[in-house]
């Protein structure tokens, strides 16, 4: 019995979106849904109990960098990630390959994994499918990435195909290598950059595991808006209906809707928290910069269409002096309220696609942010 489930409740007449809801064993989440980034067992800056409020139930955490600090003997030791840091909903645990490909310039590639620098001290490390399984078991997340190759973009066709082919390898391996299949869930990273067919053989590949659910990799890296749509279009119908789709490190509310249309329904990135904490804000109306010179005696909320506790009860003046002045508590309420803005984006898109017209909440949403104005800025 696979520890985690996909239950389709309805799909959209309007766009094909898909309304669902994935049980795992620290509880179900309904999707479309966004998961807040806890890169090391927390979300910077907010507390278990603030994600509770704003009804986060799944959050992201990272094997890499849970492995350098604290190691993942001590959280083992602590009884596992959830009681480690307080947390009783799902945990996902990316494996570690994108920051392997990300932070460390000093990398080299083998068929057994990667060799690499710690980003940190720069000492020598090694990390294969196998050890990324052992530390996410370790770990004790409820769903848990294979280790996978991170291409760079753009890539040439040869580069990718032998890529693909490496991550299929590995993630056979991940899929041996687990040790807790009863209780953990693998899920499986799709590459293969733009190259349609090379998506499809690595689909293929994948689905053949029978893995309890699948992720699509190697976007938002930096490739235009228009080009993720289109791999979008050629990829989520590869993958199986029957189980969870998960697209990595995407979190600007435009690529969340037309995400959701494509079928996706699980989303992540370290967008809202990192830009609070520049004193960027989004609001229904679109991006807000508070810390800038024109909010110093402006006291009205972030956002006056949002019902947040931020909002409800502090201004844009206060927030502004706060993050002016390095104050936690500044980017503790700005990254409440970006969090909250994209819990609650992701309610509506639900709603929209229970209710058949996510085409045209995409429509409405769009014009109020502002994201068909030419010069429009996506978050």
């Amino acid at each position: 019995m696979t520890p985690i489930t996909y239950e389709l409740i309805k799909t959209c007449k309007q766009t094909g979106a898909r309304l669902g809801r994935v049980h795992t064993p620290h509880g179900s989440f309904d999707t479309p849904t966004f998961m807040p980034v806890g890169t090391l067992a927390t979300v910077k800056t907010m507390s278990p109990e603030e994600l509770q409020e704003m009804n986060a139930n799944i959050i992201l955490s990272n094997t890499y960098h849970l492995w350098l600090r604290p190691g993942e003997d001590i959280v083992r030791e602590a009884g596992g990630l959830h009681k480690f840091m307080n947390w009783d909903g799902a945990i996902l645990t990316d494996s570690g390959g994108f920051q392997v490909f990300s932070l460390s310039d000093m990398r080299e590639i083998k068929e057994e994994g990667v060799h690499f620098r710690n980003h940190l001290s720069g000492e020598k490390l090694f990390l294969s499918p196998e050890r990324a399984m052992e530390i996410q078991n370790a770990l004790g997340s409820d769903i848990m990435m294979a280790f996978d190759e991170c291409p760079p973009y753009p890539a040439t066709y040869d580069y990718m195909k032998s890529s693909v082919e490496r991550t299929s390898r590995w993630a056979e391996r991940c899929l041996e290598a687990h040790q807790r299949k009863d209780v953990q869930g693998l899920f499986g990273i799709i590459q293969g950059g733009e190259y349609e067919d090379l998506r499809k053989m690595s689909a293929q590949d994948l689905v053949s595991l029978d893995l309890p659910g699948y992720a699509i990799g190697g976007l938002s890296v930096g490739e235009p808006k228009d080009v993720m749509n289109r791999v979008l279009d050629f990829t989520t119908p590869l993958m199986p209906s029957n189980k969870p789709r998960y697209l990595m490190g995407v979190g600007s509310p435009d690529s969340l809707i037309d995400g959701a249309m494509r079928g996706i329904d699980m989303f992540d990135c370290v967008l809202p928290t990192r830009i609070a904490r520049n004193g960027t804000c989004m609001t229904s109306n679109g991006r807000l910069v508070v810390r800038n010179a024109k909010y110093a005696r402006d006291f009205g909320p972030i956002d006056e269409n949002c019902d947040c506790h931020v909002c409800k009860n502090y201004s844009r003046a206060y927030i502004r002096h706060l993050i002016k002045c390095n104050e936690t508590f500044g980017f503790r309420l700005t990254t409440y309220h970006n969090l909250y803005f994209l819990l609650k984006l992701m309610e509506q898109v639900r709603t929209a696609i229970a209710e058949d017209r996510l085409g045209d909440f995409k429509e409405e949403f769009f014009e109020q942010y502002g994201l068909n104005k030419p010069d429009a800025k996506n978050f």
